[in-house]
């Protein structure tokens, strides 16, 4: 009886031993990157028709294992179209929002005879993507550039070229990170527009520039990582609403352009738009998404704290795209 009951405890004691080394165990730590894909161009304006400038800025941000296969991923795409007349004035638009924001009023079912909405093909496509290599991922691009037969039995029909040059872009952007499986990866952008009509002497201009949040957050609201860019696209006519775009140059983003964006060179800036971008992410880091709306002061400067880290630019495009982040 004696010895039954000391292998008991024996039992019972390793049990205990091992149940203590699984709670100790900590989840892996992810790789984290985002990736932004931008293509603009315009036509001029007629006696009938206005013209357009449009930017389409395709954005990814993933989680990686050790493995290289994405844990996480989320997709969104900024089709900003903005309008001059022929008579060189610059038309400014109501408001912008993403294709994943219109959700159905995107109307690919109403008008486009589509079985589902455009997130929901998005979503599809996330979905394929995880527990891939980027070698795998790029394989999922078939003729046209729609995606390969797993990628349509998914429920995704629509092309996904754009979608996987974003991706691949966030994995040349891969950094160690503080993001875990259990991390939810988030999105927010925010498109803010800026006009002048043309003159005899002068060129128009429709200005719109994307500002992008990603992070990965925590069960309790906060942010474990976060990156940041900006898409500013300048489109210039004349006073007959001729575009005097040049679209043979391409887009690139803020973060993209580094030092030849040229705060520092031209700007008498300290630090160029990238270096202070950085700060301002790091600055999310332990936050939940209102704290970091708050860092915003009433000058859309940032707050003492934003300043102090580095970060003297505005800040307002930050707080306003994180605030999409919810």
């Amino acid at each position: 009886m004696k010895k039954f009951i000391c292998v008991l405890l024996c039992v019972l004691m390793c049990a205990a031993t091992l149940t203590l080394v699984a709670c100790d165990k900590k989840e892996e730590t992810l790789k984290f990157g985002m990736g932004v894909l931008i293509s603009a161009s315009a036509t001029d304006a007629t006696a009938d028709k206005d013209g357009e400038g449009k930017a389409t800025i395709n954005v990814a941000v993933i989680t990686v294992d050790a493995q290289g296969k994405v844990v996480a991923c989320q997709i969104d795409t900024a089709d900003n179209t903005v309008k001059y007349t022929a008579e060189g004035k610059a038309v400014a638009n109501d408001g912008f929002k993403t294709k994943y924001e219109l959700g159905k009023d995107y109307n690919m079912v109403t008008y486009g005879n589509a079985a589902k909405e455009w997130f929901e093909q998005a979503d599809a496509f996330e979905s394929v993507v995880v527990g891939k290599t980027l070698d795998e991922i790029k394989a999922l691009v078939a003729e046209g550039g729609k995606g390969t037969d797993a990628v349509i039995s998914a429920g995704c029909t629509i092309t996904v070229t754009e979608f996987v040059g974003a991706i691949e872009k966030a994995f040349a952007n891969l950094a160690d990170s503080n993001a875990t499986a259990s991390s939810t990866l988030k999105l927010g952008m925010n498109t803010a527009q800026s006009t002048k009509d043309a003159t005899a002497d002068a060129a128009g201009q429709n200005q719109v520039e994307t500002t992008i949040v990603a992070a990965a957050i925590d069960a309790e609201g906060k942010v474990l990582v976060a990156a940041s860019d900006c898409v500013q696209v300048k489109f210039t006519f004349d006073a007959a609403g001729v575009s005097t775009y040049d679209a043979t140059k391409a887009a690139q983003s803020k973060r993209e352009l580094g030092a030849n964006y040229g705060m520092v060179a031209y700007g008498n800036a300290a630090k160029e738009w990238f270096e202070q971008a950085d700060a301002f992410n790091a600055l999310c880091v332990g936050k939940t998404v209102a704290e970091i709306v708050a860092l915003c002061g009433a000058d859309n400067y940032g707050t003492d704290e934003v300043k102090t880290a580095g970060c003297t630019i505005l800040v307002d495009g930050f707080t306003k795209a994180a605030d999409k982040l919810d």
